[in-house]
């Protein structure tokens, strides 16, 4: 009886990389594994199938060899085919594989004591002028470097680590339970695979040191609050001979007394007086390049907005400069004379016409209109 393409078993299509075979053989194996159909035969056929596919799919050399010459090229090849019988008794070794990774490792390989270092965040503070206009600072960072007594070694110079007794240098010890081969860290040397009997003298056999840089980071022109600086290798050292992790500086810009930020633009409140906002004027407000004459005209309100083009931030990804938006606060005076009084009296005799105040009247005709409703 001829047997099934090895592509069909599986479903995954010829051009299906190594995670796509997996993840249908983990699919269908879960399906039709003995332990889960007891006295099934069907199933345990299919499942000394799914498995003969998979051994061979799995296998860059065998699949090579099967997609030139068909099962030819692998008979004889294949712990499960080549009318062995094959049962499921070598289960665990390739499902403890494909499921390795659920229990914390796989397939007894165990997990490389060479480790990545961490990565650092570092919270920068600075001015708004900073931020806009981009500068350099020197920032200082607690880490942990690779120690240079040992080389990072851990163990005491002369001296080399000694190979784990437990777990035999993989890093992991193995448990059965039901028809899952569950990998776990090794206790004895926590997942490194070695013993260091004779620790440096300097790290403790820590293999790292904890010590301050001093580094200068150059801070683009118009970032904000929220952006991330990225300096690669400047983290945490790499256990031995990993590489080291990366820093992350954060910026935080600090309030402004003047001036308040929004994207692009930035807003000011710009106080006048009573006979400014009456008679109209100009007067100088500041931006972040300087100062510059702004045109008050007769009869402005409180709230009103005056817009100054190009006046604010160049966003650091890129877009046209924002504007600087001023919003106007009319003023009222205080800590007033006596003939200064008077004279605010006269004027307010003088201005009884309605016209002088149309969002005041207009405002009261409404509250009466309102309680006449009632």
């Amino acid at each position: 009886m001829s047997k099934r393409d090895y592509y069909d078993v599986l479903g995954v299509e010829r051009g299906a990389d190594e995670k796509d075979i997996k993840k249908a053989y983990r699919r269908m194996a879960m399906k039709y594994h003995p332990d889960r159909n007891p006295d099934d035969k069907d199933a345990e056929t299919k499942f000394k199938e799914l498995s003969e596919a998979y051994e061979v799919l799995a296998d860059s050399q065998k699949r090579a060899a099967y997609d030139q010459f068909g099962h030819a090229g692998v008979d004889g090849q294949s712990g499960f085919g080549g009318g062995q019988g094959g049962g499921h008794g070598s289960f665990s070794d390739i499902f403890g594989d494909v499921f390795g990774d659920i229990f914390g490792g796989g397939g007894g390989r165990g997990r490389s004591s060479v480790q990545r270092g961490s990565d650092l965040k570092y919270n920068l503070e600075m001015s708004l002028e900073d931020a806009v206009r981009g500068t350099e600072k020197t920032i200082k960072v607690p880490t942990l470097v690779a120690c240079e007594i040992c080389d990072g070694s851990g163990a005491k110079k002369g001296t080399k680590p000694t190979t784990c007794s437990t777990c035999g240098g993989i890093g992991q010890v193995r448990m059965q339970q039901g028809f899952f081969a569950v990998q776990q860290t090794c206790p004895t040397c926590s997942g490194t695979g070695h013993m260091i009997t004779d620790p440096c003298n300097s790290c403790y056999g820590r293999g790292v040191k904890e010590e301050t840089k001093t580094l200068n980071v150059k801070i683009p022109a118009g970032v904000d609050t929220g952006d991330r600086i990225r300096l690669s290798g400047k983290g945490e050292a790499g256990r031995n001979g990993g590489p080291a992790g990366d820093l992350y500086v954060e910026v935080h810009v600090k309030k402004h007394a003047i001036f308040e930020r929004d994207g692009a633009n930035l807003h000011c409140e710009v106080p006048i007086s009573f006979a400014e906002a009456a008679l109209g004027g100009e007067l100088e407000v500041p931006t972040l390049e300087g100062r510059v004459k702004l045109k008050i005209p007769s009869e402005t309100q409180t709230g009103r907005l005056f817009r100054l083009r190009g006046k604010g931030v160049t966003p650091v990804r890129g877009g046209g400069v924002g504007d600087l938006l001023c919003r106007v606060v009319v003023e009222t005076p205080v800590n007033l004379t006596h003939k200064q009084k008077e004279l605010l009296r006269e004027l307010q005799d003088g201005m009884g016409s309605d016209k002088h105040s149309p969002r005041s009247n207009g405002w009261f005709d409404g509250v009466k209109k309102f309680f006449e409703e009632l």
